[in-house]
C-alpha cells in the first residue's frame, strides 16, 4: 500500500485533543479508590488511542490493509469512509452523528455529577431529575460519549474492542457503589433500585434523558 492517508500525521492536534478530553474527564470524575482509578485508566487509554489514530497514525487502516487485503486507490483515515467508499461525505456524516452523541454524553456526565453533588451536600438520596430515569446518569453519559466518538465518529480496532470492556468495568464499579449506598439508605434505595434502571432508560424516557443533558454548566464536585 503506497497511497497516502488523509487526516493523519497531525500530532500537535492529537496532543491537544488528548489533553482537553482528559482534563474534562478527570475534572468531573476524580478517582479515589483503586476501582475508580482502574476504571478511569481504561477511559484514559481509550482517549489516547482514539485521538492518536484520529489525528496521528491510522493504525487500524494499515492493519486492515496488511491482514485483510483492504486496498483502494484512495484511503482515508476514517474507517467508515474507507469501508463504505464514500470519502469525505462519509466522514462528515459519521462526524456529525458522533459529535451529537458526544455532546449528549458530556451533558449527562456533567449534570449527573451536579445532581449527585447537591444531594451529598444535603445528605439525601437523589432520585429526581436525571436520577429518576437512570440510577447512574453520569456513567450513561460516559458510555454515550465514548460510543459517539469511538464507534460512530472514528471507529478503530482499539476503541471497538475496549468499549465493551469499559462498560463492564463501570457496571462492576456501579454495583460496588450501590452496595455502599444501600448501607446508608437501606430500604429507600432498594425501592429506588426496583423502580429505576441502572444505565438504560425505558423506551419512552429517552427524550427526557436527552433534554436533561442540556442544563447549564455544572458545579465541580470537590472529591
Amino acid at each position: 500500500m503506497n497511497e497516502s492517508i488523509s487526516h493523519s500525521g497531525v500530532w500537535g492536534i492529537a496532543a491537544i485533543m488528548i489533553v482537553v478530553a482528559s482534563w474534562y474527564f478527570y475534572r468531573y470524575l476524580a478517582p479515589k479508590t483503586w476501582r475508580e482509578w482502574a476504571s478511569a485508566g481504561l477511559v484514559q487509554a481509550f482517549i489516547i488511542a482514539l485521538y492518536a489514530e484520529m489525528y496521528g497514525f491510522p493504525l487500524t487502516i494499515y492493519l486492515m490493509v496488511r491482514f485483510f487485503g483492504l486496498d483502494r486507490a484512495h484511503l482515508d483515515a476514517n474507517l467508515w469512509s474507507t469501508l463504505l467508499g464514500v470519502g469525505e461525505l462519509g466522514m462528515m456524516i459519521s462526524m456529525v452523528l458522533g459529535y451529537l452523541l458526544l455532546f449528549v454524553g458530556i451533558g449527562l456526565f456533567a449534570q449527573g455529577w451536579r445532581a449527585l453533588y447537591r444531594a451529598q451536600k444535603e445528605k439525601r438520596l437523589v432520585t429526581d431529575g436525571l436520577y429518576a430515569l437512570v440510577r447512574h446518569p453520569q456513567y450513561t453519559g460516559l458510555f454515550i460519549g465514548l460510543f459517539g466518538e469511538g464507534i460512530v465518529h472514528w471507529p478503530t480496532i482499539f476503541s471497538v474492542a475496549l468499549f465493551p470492556v469499559i462498560v463492564l468495568v463501570y457496571w462492576l464499579l456501579a454495583r460496588s457503589e450501590e452496595k455502599r449506598v444501600l448501607k446508608e439508605f437501606g430500604d429507600a434505595y432498594r425501592t429506588y433500585q426496583r423502580r429505576v434502571p441502572m444505565f438504560i432508560p425505558r423506551l419512552g424516557q429517552w427524550g427526557q434523558l436527552i433534554e436533561g443533558s442540556k442544563a447549564s454548566e455544572p458545579e465541580l464536585p470537590p472529591r
